[in-house]
């Protein structure tokens, strides 16, 4: 399925103008840049990583307004697992298994202890913090060392 993101994503197309979904714009200088039609699966990965990430740290962080008492709330922690589990698997269709999930934890774990301390008033401890410090440390190991682009 395709996603329609004029104004998003835009790449260079040279000097033909390509009018399929009118996206086509006249870039400066003379050259045409189209910003048009992107599948999904166009998504950069690591952008998509990123994505499921955040979007972890948000659905474990609201776990604590889960309740009978609160429908919509519980319903929006659900509707963002969800959301984060497809990125996900939408990055590991380009990224290594292993890297892709190692670092979505990751993600999710440091936002999650850093959301704790500042919103729930978990302790900041130095030990603490060195264990989240080494954590972003083994996303950024990762990242560097999986061989993917």
């Amino acid at each position: 399925m395709d996603l329609l993101t004029c104004g998003l994503f835009s790449r260079r197309v040279g000097p033909r103008l390509i009018t399929d979904d009118g996206c086509a714009v006249l870039a400066p200088g003379g050259g045409l840049s189209h910003v048009g039609r992107m599948t999904l699966s166009s998504l950069n990965p690591w952008l998509a990583l990123v994505i499921a990430g955040v979007l972890e740290i948000v659905w474990a962080s609201s776990f604590k307004f889960i309740s009978l008492q609160r429908p919509l709330a519980s319903l929006g922690v659900v509707v963002t697992m969800i959301a984060s589990f497809f990125f996900l698997w939408l990055a590991t269709q380009k990224l290594p298994i292993g890297t892709a999930y190692a670092i979505w934890t990751g993600i999710g774990a440091v936002g999650a202890a850093t959301v704790g301390i500042l919103l729930y008033g978990e302790p900041a401890t130095a030990l603490r913090i060195v264990c989240i410090v080494l954590i972003v440390a083994g996303i950024v190991g990762l990242k560097l060392f999986s061989g993917a682009h």
